[in-house]
């Protein structure tokens, strides 16, 4: 759990893959970040290397909490508003840091364990049991598979979300080749920043 990390990153495009092996999960619009627990030390860590553990204490609780003892969650950091749909701008806006919670999308170690060679469909079947009674701090990333990528897509820009990431099922956790695809929702403000902030 101690060895250089390299997040996968999502490449834009503009249509949804619509194959038998995609997953797709509505793109929240926060901070890209892992917590990564080591008995009781609990670590909050973004995208661009910064430790954010002193701002989260709700993600930090929550992980302090989970039964087993060394795990790296992948995520996003967010703020729901009262709709469940994040609020970059109250996220952004550093007053709400004891509401913000982690949208888990990926375990990449368990237990000693580094799950990165194993296929995405694996790593989320060890991740929903290792929140199973985890509903609110660190919460699991709903997921669709298949053929409903479009149609999903165009019911998140209906509801005004960012998009969607698409992931192929069968691929390992390898920044270079992990088949990511984000479509970003052109109506959403996230759309017009002209870079991730973090």
């Amino acid at each position: 759990m101690r060895k250089a990390f390299e997040f996968c990153k999502p490449e834009a495009k503009t249509v949804v893959p619509a194959g038998p092996d995609w997953i797709h999960e509505v793109k929240y619009d926060g901070y890209r970040g892992r917590v990564v627990r080591d008995g009781k030390d609990v670590k909050v860590l973004l995208r661009s290397g910064l430790d954010w553990t002193w701002r989260y204490p709700f993600i930090v609780e929550t992980a302090l909490k989970i039964r087993n003892t060394r795990f790296m969650i992948d995520g996003e950091i967010c703020v729901l508003d009262v709709q469940g749909i994040s609020d970059f701008d109250a996220l952004h806006s550093n007053r709400h840091n004891d509401e913000a919670q982690l949208y888990a999308f990926d375990l990449l170690a368990l237990d000693g364990d580094d799950l990165r060679e194993r296929t995405l469909t694996d790593r989320k079947g060890k991740l929903a049991k290792l929140l199973a009674r985890r509903p609110e701090g660190i919460f699991v990333a709903p997921y669709e598979q298949g053929e409903i990528g479009p149609s999903l897509f165009e019911a998140a820009c209906r509801m005004k979300l960012e998009g969607l990431v698409s992931k192929h099922r069968l691929r390992r956790y390898r920044p270079k080749t992990c088949d990511w695809v984000k479509v970003k929702n052109r109506q959403h403000p996230a759309s017009t920043r002209v870079m991730d902030q973090f």
